[in-house]
């Protein structure tokens, strides 16, 4: 799939990624470097905290998300840059073993008033677990090219 421009994007549309397993030793090695508290590091200490034992990291499932949506059929042709986040939660932990996915929608697409080369384009993305249970939601605001007036390709 080539890059889409702002105008290749329509309200509504849906894309997928491809899935990831996650385990106990990939949690505990993000959390050690970035996010080094007991409940992502060690079973026993977590076994008594709020997620009654071993959770990823938030923004290690922020960061399996983003690799989730590089790799997926969603491309803008900047590539995915963000220009603000409208809401981002955590509705449940992600554990050892749970198998991760991607679904994300185009919320609005909007070109911008003071750079009319460009415009921002509003999804929704749910990272879900092998339960179809979200772990992650966020709404995104992001950068997405107009297409040059050189240029006439076209996507469906």
């Amino acid at each position: 799939m080539t890059e889409r421009y702002l105008e290749d994007f329509a309200v509504g549309q849906q894309f997928s990624s491809g899935r990831v397993c996650i385990d106990a030793e990939r949690i505990k090695s993000f959390a050690a470097e970035f996010d080094p508290q007991p409940f992502h590091l060690d079973e026993g200490a977590c076994s008594h905290s709020i997620f009654g034992g071993l959770a990823a990291s938030g923004w290690h499932t922020a960061a399996i998300t983003m690799k989730l949506l590089v790799d997926s059929d969603f491309k803008p042709a900047w590539g995915i840059v963000g220009a603000g986040f409208e809401e981002l939660s955590w509705p449940r932990p992600v554990r050892p073993g749970d198998e991760l996915r991607v679904e994300s929608e185009v919320l609005e697409t909007s070109v911008s008033k003071s750079s009319p080369e460009r415009g921002i384009l509003k999804v929704k993305s749910t990272t879900l677990n092998q339960h179809n249970e979200p772990v992650q939601v966020f709404v995104a605001n992001l950068f997405v090219p107009c297409r040059p007036a050189s240029s006439t390709k076209h996507h469906d």
